[in-house]
C-alpha cells in the first residue's frame, strides 16, 4: 500500500527515518515472508469466475491463522473495508475486493500487508488471468522488471533518487509507458507508512543518502497509457484517467552495502503460478 508524496518533504523526511537493527531486519522479514504466502494463496485460487471477496476471505483467514493481523483493514481515516487491495485492469491501487467475478484476460493487482511480532511486511503482485493481450503481458513484465531496476540502486551510498530514476528511465524512456507520480512507495517497520516516500521517480545523484539498516518498500505503478490517475467515487480506488490497463509489483527491501536485502519473495508465488493453469506466468525482462 502506497501514500501521498509531496517534492517539499524530502529533507524534512530524512530528519525522520528510522534505521532498523538486524534483529528488527529479521522480524520484518517474518512479515513480509507472510506476505508473499499469502499472495501465494491467492495465486492458487484466482481465476475468472472467482470473486474480489472471496480470495479477500482466503487471505484474511490465512494470516489470522498465522498469529498475525492484515496490516490494510482498518487503515486510515476513511478505514479500508479489507485485507487486500484488489485492482483490476484500468485500477491502480487500492481497491476494494467486490462480489465482481474476475473474467477471461483481467489483470488483477493484488496488494497485501500484515502486521505480526510488532512490525509491519508489504507486497504486491499482479496477475495476468487467462488469455490476456500480448501488448498487457508486455506492460507487467516491464513492470516488474523495473522494480528490479529499481532494488538495483537501494544500496548504501547511494541516493533516493538513484531508485526513482531506476525506474523511471526503464519503463519510459526504453519502454514507453508511463509511470505514475501521484502514489509512492514508502519506509516501513514499526509503522506500516514511515518516511521515507520512496517516488518511482526521480533524477540520479539527488534525495537523501540511502544508509545500512533502511528499509523500504519500492513499489512502480506502472500504466499503458497516460500516467494521470483519479480517485474513484468510493474513496479509494485509484484508476488510470484513460481506462488504460495498469500494473503494480511491490518487495519490501533493506538497504545493504553492494546489494539490496529482499524481505519478501516472489519464490511462493510464482510456484503457485506454475500450478493455476489459469494464471499467465509474468517473467523480469532479460
Amino acid at each position: 500500500m502506497n501514500w501521498n508524496y509531496q517534492d517539499d518533504d524530502m529533507d524534512v523526511e530524512a530528519d525522520l527515518v528510522f534505521y532498523k537493527t538486524d534483529e528488527e531486519v529479521e522480524l520484518i522479514r517474518q512479515s513480509c515472508l507472510l506476505v508473499s504466502k499469502t499472495l501465494a494463496e491467492v495465486a492458487k485460487i484466482i481465476r475468472p469466475g472467482v470473486t474480489g471477496k472471496y480470495i479477500d476471505r482466503i487471505a484474511e483467514e490465512f494470516i489470522l491463522d498465522h498469529k498475525a493481523l492484515p496490516a490494510f483493514k482498518g487503515y486510515g481515516e476513511n478505514p479500508f473495508p479489507n485485507t487486500l487491495c484488489i485492482s483490476i485492469n484500468e485500477g491502480v491501487v487500492h481497491g476494494i475486493p467486490t462480489d465482481l467475478e474476475f473474467k477471461d484476460g483481467d489483470v488483477v493487482s493484488v496488494d497485501c500487508g500484515t502486521y505480526m511480532n510488532g512490525f509491519f511486511g508489504d507486497s504486491a503482485y499482479t496477475f495476468a488471468l487467462g488469455n490476456v493481450k500480448p501488448t498487457t503481458l508486455d506492460l507487467l513484465s516491464v513492470t516488474l522488471t523495473s522494480l528490479y531496476e529499481g532494488i538495483n540502486n537501494a544500496v548504501h551510498g547511494k541516493r533516493l533518487g538513484d531508485i526513482g530514476f531506476g525506474v523511471q528511465d526503464y519503463v519510459q524512456r526504453k519502454n514507453r509507458y508511463s509511470v505514475v507520480r501521484e502514489l509512492v512507495g514508502h519506509g516501513i517497520g514499526r509503522e506500516l507508512h514511515e518516511a521515507p516516500s520512496v517516488p518511482n521517480y526521480g533524477k540520479r545523484g539527488q534525495g537523501m543518502v540511502l544508509r545500512n539498516g533502511l528499509v523500504i518498500a519500492i513499489e512502480p505503478m506502472v500504466n499503458a497509457g497516460r500516467k494521470e490517475v483519479i480517485l474513484d467515487k468510493d474513496g479509494w480506488t485509484i484508476k488510470t484517467i484513460d481506462n488504460q490497463p495498469s500494473a503494480h509489483y511491490e518487495h519490501t527491501v533493506c538497504i545493504r552495502k553492494g546489494k539490496a536485502d529482499i524481505l519478501s519473495s516472489n519464490e511462493f508465488i510464482d510456484e503457485a503460478i506454475k500450478n493455476n493453469a489459469e494464471l499467465q506466468q509474468i517473467s523480469i525482462k532479460s
